[in-house]
């Protein structure tokens, strides 16, 4: 059997997986996200792995239930959320907490990286606030005291990594999102690490994703009653969704609804397309490649409607929607709660729910919250097939797949049919364990151990639907972004909040 753990922004999930691709068993553990500063977003590491701790235990627990041996797993497979900076001291002891990929600050900082010579051609994209090198030379200029002592730099799920085996180490799908990989050849830029500041000491060994980078240290192989585990490098959790949603081939395309929203399309080769905030990334496979476009808040605009509206839970936002006919009247909602990736590069963006009038109710609200995401999605695949890649089909995983409702609105407004298939709601964990497979099977038997997982159901765009959203609601949505760029930056403070 193999273990894929998924650190991800809100929860860490594991899943047991057996050798015939199986789910056997599966765990979760909620995290959360400190914001002490407008555009800020942390967490502590040390709460990462206490999370990782009570999911295992869990997970072994229900494994136990089944009758399942412990003894029988081969290998753990690593995902998790991308761009994260985790700096250790000599000791391995982390310094601060974790700048997350969804912080903000570092706008200035990106400025400078732009300005290094080949830059582009090198990462393949444009700095963002998001990515993990103008953190650090944020770190640098801010928290200088910090910088000095940096003995390594980690992403999240390599420094699971390092608690779980003493290793480090990471993968060339999560090390691309930091700016410091040469995409193209898959390793680690001597340049753009030295523009930071930092040298190829302070990085973690690269391995590509089906490979084997340790093993569990005895202390954990005892607690969960397991024999020497080998620990795979993994991917980054987009990298790792596609793996366990079958997306490895070129011409393959998904859609993930996690806290952000990505599309991520498999490239024949390595391309680029950085003028328009498209991702080019390396796969979590040997000599792969994928685009992937990205809004910041997807299925998090529903927890923040759910909230705003008085509605219980995303559940019942969710079902009142769906009860509820749709309003010509409705108000257009813009997504972006933490500024914007592709297609603005925007970190200023903000929310804005525009067009209200004294018959607006909540329930049109959520209905606008759940088109805005859509339109959003729309405007980051537009860029994708900019550069180059079609996306007739998408498939679809994460939280946000398990309303029916929602993605008959999605496949109306992107004009696709989208197809959900099993295991959609643990897709990064789920492609962890297979690549904790390949590390024992081979690279070679990808085809054989990442299948597309059965469909469950194909959602077809309505003509007359689409058409609707395409010619009256995105004009009006694309305006709205238009006019109000660079007046988000005018109440901003960054004094701490209360």
């Amino acid at each position: 059997m193999f273990v894929g753990i998924d650190l991800g922004t809100s929860a860490v999930k594991a899943v047991l997986l057996d050798r015939d691709g199986t789910l056997r068993a599966s765990a979760s553990e909620p995290l959360a996200i400190s914001r002490p500063r407008p555009r800020w977003s942390e967490q502590d590491p040390e709460h990462w792995w206490q999370a990782t701790l009570q999911v295992m235990d869990r997970l072994m627990l229900a494994a136990a239930q089944q009758g399942l041996n412990p003894a029988a797993i081969e290998s753990i497979g690593l995902s998790g959320q991308m761009h994260g900076a985790t700096v250790l001291d000599a000791a391995g002891r982390v310094l601060r907490p974790a700048i997350l990929w969804n912080d903000g600050r570092s706008e200035a900082e990106c400025a400078e990286l732009e300005a290094v010579p080949d830059f582009r051609t090198i990462t393949g994209n444009l700095a963002m606030p998001g990515f993990t090198a103008p953190k650090l030379l944020w770190l640098r200029k801010h928290e200088p005291e910090i910088f000095a002592r940096i003995d390594k730099v980690l992403l999240p799920k390599d420094y699971l990594r390092y608690r779980l085996s003493g290793d480090f180490a990471s993968d060339p799908s999560d090390a691309a999102g930091t700016l410091w990989l040469d995409v193209a050849r898959r390793a680690w830029s001597p340049a753009m690490l030295a523009a930071c500041g930092l040298d190829l000491a302070q990085m973690p060994t690269l391995a590509e994703g089906p490979q084997v980078t340790g093993h569990l240290r005895g202390e954990l192989a005892q607690r969960w009653s397991m024999r020497e585990v080998a620990i795979a490098a993994g991917g980054g959790d987009n990298a790792a969704g596609a793996i366990g949603a079958g997306v490895i081939q070129p011409g393959q395309a998904m859609l993930s609804l996690g806290t952000s929203g990505v599309c991520f399309a498999v490239s024949d080769g390595y391309r680029a397309q950085p003028e328009l905030a498209v991702h080019s990334f390396c796969h979590a496979l040997p000599a792969r490649w994928h685009l992937m476009s990205v809004m910041l808040s997807a299925a998090s605009c529903l927890d923040f409607a759910a909230r705003l509206g008085g509605y219980a839970d995303v559940a019942e936002l969710l079902r009142d929607a769906e009860s509820a006919p749709l309003r010509e009247a409705r108000p257009w909602f813009l997504p972006y709660l933490a500024g914007e990736r592709t297609p603005h590069n925007d970190a200023h963006a903000s929310g804005v729910l525009f067009g209200m009038d004294a018959a607006t109710r909540r329930v049109d609200m959520a209905h606008a919250v759940l088109e805005g995401v859509g339109l959003g999605l729309l405007d980051g695949i537009d860029a994708l097939e900019s550069a180059g890649v079609a996306l007739p089909t998408i498939s679809v995983i994460g939280g946000g797949a398990r309303s029916s409702f929602w993605l008959a609105m999605l496949a109306d407004i992107l004009g696709r049919p989208l197809e959900l298939r099993a295991g959609g709601e643990v897709g990064p964990a789920l492609g962890a364990a297979r690549l904790a497979q390949l590390a024992v099977d081979g690279a070679a038997a990808a085809a054989s151990v990442c299948p597309q997982p059965p469909l469950l159901q194909c959602f077809e765009p309505r003509e007359g639907r689409h058409a609707y959203h395409a010619r009256q609601r995105r004009p009006v949505f694309r305006e709205l972004y238009a006019r109000l760029r660079g007046l988000h930056r005018a109440d901003e403070s960054d004094e701490p909040r209360e």
